[in-house]
């Protein structure tokens, strides 16, 4: 699977880590704060993006090598 994600800078990703950080002592589940704040990202992100490459196989496979060694 391809997914195009915004290219953040490192303060720009840091910004992110701040929020999520500040959602969750709020009493956000780390889940729900990580989407939100991704949310916001690519609902506000003016800049370049990155193309990235998810690798469905390897998981499937991964899982396949787990069952076998229990």
């Amino acid at each position: 699977m391809n997914s195009g994600m915004p290219a953040l800078s490192h303060t720009e990703q840091q910004e992110a880590a701040d929020r999520i950080h500040k959602l969750m002592e709020q009493g956000m589940s780390s889940g729900e704060a990580i989407a939100l704040v991704a949310a916001e990202i690519r609902a506000n992100h003016t800049g370049a993006h990155i193309q990235v490459s998810f690798d469905d196989e390897d998981e499937n496979e991964n899982e396949s090598q787990n069952q076998n060694e229990e």
